[in-house]
């Protein structure tokens, strides 16, 4: 299984923005995901078109299982 944690925040113009992140465990907390996103907001080390990340608007933790095939 693949794991992909999306985390919304809202810019200094009151529009929504998402950073991705792939491969985080699937273990998860809450707790962890408030924490990331507080640090990313108090880091300001993302650069948006409509502003610096201030606040904190939801977070989704995506699940997806990926069949290979070998066509040779």
């Amino acid at each position: 299984m693949e794991y992909t944690l999306a985390m919304t925040f809202l810019t200094d113009a009151g529009l929504k923005t998402t950073l991705s992140i792939s491969g985080v465990k699937s273990a998860l907390t809450k707790d962890e995901v408030n924490a990331l996103m507080d640090t990313v907001i108090s880091k300001n080390i993302f650069e948006t078109n409509s502003g610096d990340l201030v606040k904190k608007s939801g977070a989704q933790l995506t699940q997806r299982q990926v069949t290979k095939f070998d066509v040779a």
